[in-house]
């Protein structure tokens, strides 16, 4: 304890460094903690980082499943609930297939079942990733919120095909009747045990005597629950904790207060990003120890890279054979819903790029460090080793070979160009901000035009909103003038929530204004 405790604490500190360096850098961090990770392993003396397969999924998962179902737009998913389903089911499987058919072709004793596990391994691609490597490119927000989307999705269908992998490799069968009915219940089962948790979560909020740490505390042991008695009834803890994470993220106003909401995306942000720099950095340091894995095993090292390579290969083929498949569907069956593009020849290379944000990262490596060490039957679990592997080579290359070369490949094709303008984005800011005002002065003047007139206090408060201008002092604010504050900002919460199910209004802008209200309000409690 005393040595692996100061070596954790050694790990968040060149997290923390290195996501600084890259920041610098204008390049995403994971990519600099995987080398990190690799170069730190091969320092002699330090502790072998080993994590339990069965803890794996149940330690890293559920928060990072949660909070990245309270990030997205619930509205923009729906807008695009085709292409986000295609992607995150559809092409999960053709991509697990390929790789199966690829591997038990090319891969001495490696059977299909072993081929599908290493698919449902390393289909899914990874969200941290793709969000940290576009953030420094802009991208138009139907791009953004398909990637979210697939993302989140992905991982429930990539992890329901490892799991079935995982049964015919430790059985040496496959019945496609329990199968079918097997994967209809962790679907259905897991989205109705996270709704059901997640409706019971809500009224706990709302009717306990809570403050914000013990909301915070609260929504941090949440997603455990969710996905502890999801598995323990052997249905989907993914779906259970993404179908529960959206259902409390579209009532986040009504269940909890503007401290709870502000210092709880604080304290959310920082725990997920340790977690992720966590689990980049074991990626690396795990290296050495796969490597002499394969050695037990007689598999050169040259020959282990090789099938990395193919398989990387297989991956970024499959996903680009997908967009465009899809690209295709679209125009003919769903024309009206084409890509937005300048002209026919970028719009026919946008699946190009969407197939190639496919980095995989954390869902993968949870994944491959999940396999069990030995079968029910006591033996070694076979190809362990080779499966971790390829799986570090192609979280390796896809970091470095996509990662560092999608900002080019966005920024040097002007592919967006003409999409979108920051003109256009601050017309809907201003567009909004305008409507907030109105609403503001309109309510002030329906509800308390009696007491606007001789009341220094709500004159001065009318001309504050009215003129857009801020008070030089608070020693007007009494506590009646509080409770009319706090009533108005109430006010202009419901208007916001109001304006956003216009699907033509970006929810970003919304979620925006709305976190500028709450910082309003606390303000407004230390007067």
């Amino acid at each position: 304890m005393h040595t692996i405790l100061p070596f954790f604490l050694a790990m968040i500190a060149a997290i923390v460094l290195l996501n600084m360096w890259a920041n610098k850098l204008k390049i995403a961090y994971p990519i600099l903690l995987v080398i990190a990770g690799l170069l730190i392993s091969f320092i002699p003396g330090l502790p072998t980082v080993k994590i339990d397969p069965d803890l794996i999924f149940f330690i890293f998962l559920p928060p990072l499943l949660f909070e990245a179902a309270w990030s997205i737009s619930f509205k923009e998913m729906k807008k695009w609930w085709r292409i986000i389903g295609s992607f995150a089911f559809l092409v999960v499987f053709f991509t697990a297939l390929s790789v199966a058919i690829v591997t038990n072709y090319l891969i001495p004793g490696f059977t299909i079942a072993l081929g599908f596990l290493l698919g449902g391994i390393v289909s899914p691609p990874d969200a941290v990733s793709t969000g940290a490597i576009t953030k420094f490119v802009k991208i138009p927000k139907s791009t953004s919120v398909i990637l979210e989307g697939e993302s989140l999705l992905n991982d429930a269908s990539s992890l329901i095909i490892f799991r079935f992998a995982l049964v015919a490799v430790g059985t040496g069968q496959f019945i496609w009747q329990e199968a079918t009915l097997s994967f209809l219940w962790m679907v259905v089962g897991g989205v109705g045990i996270g709704l059901l948790l997640g409706w019971l979560f809500v009224q706990a909020h709302r009717r306990l005597p809570t403050d914000a740490p013990s909301d915070i505390a609260l929504t941090l042991i949440e997603p455990y629950f969710m996905y502890w008695i999801a598995e323990q009834v052997h249905s989907s803890g993914v779906m259970a904790v993404v179908s529960g994470g959206l259902f409390m993220s579209t009532r986040r106003l009504i269940f909890l207060n503007s401290s709870s909401r502000i210092k709880g995306y604080s304290v959310w942000e920082s725990f997920v990003f340790i977690l992720n720099g966590i689990v980049f950095l074991i990626i690396g340091l795990e290296l050495p120890e796969i490597v002499d894995g394969l050695r037990s095993n007689g598999i050169p090292l040259g020959t282990a890279i090789g099938y990395g390579l193919l398989v990387t290969g297989v991956l970024i083929a499959a996903r680009i054979l997908s967009a465009y498949a899809a690209l295709i569907a679209t125009l003919i069956f769903r024309p009206s819903l084409r890509p937005h593009a300048s002209s026919s020849k970028r719009r026919w290379m946008m699946p190009l790029l969407l197939g190639w944000t496919g980095m995989r990262g954390v869902v993968s490596l949870a994944a491959a460090l999940a396999i069990p060490l030995t079968l029910s039957s006591g033996i070694a679990f076979p190809h362990r080793s080779l499966i971790l592997f390829i799986t570090f080579v192609v979280i390796l290359l896809t970091l470095l070979v996509q990662g560092l070369t999608l900002p080019y490949f966005i920024s040097h094709t002007n592919l967006f160009e003409g999409v979108f303008s920051e003109e256009a984005e601050e017309s809907a800011k201003k567009k909004m901000k305008q409507g907030l005002k109105q609403h503001v002065y309109q309510f002030l003047k329906d509800k308390y035009d009696n007491e606007l007139i001789g009341h220094a206090g709500m004159e001065r408060l009318l001309k504050q909103w009215e003129e857009r201008a801020k008070a030089t002092d608070d020693s007007w604010m009494s506590e009646k003038m509080k409770g009319i504050f706090v009533e108005l900002l109430d006010s202009q919460r419901r208007y916001l929530t109001e304006l956003n199910k216009d699907p033509k209004v970006d929810e970003e802008i919304i979620r925006q204004q709305l976190y500028q209200i709450d910082l309003e309000e606390e303000r407004l409690k230390m007067i």
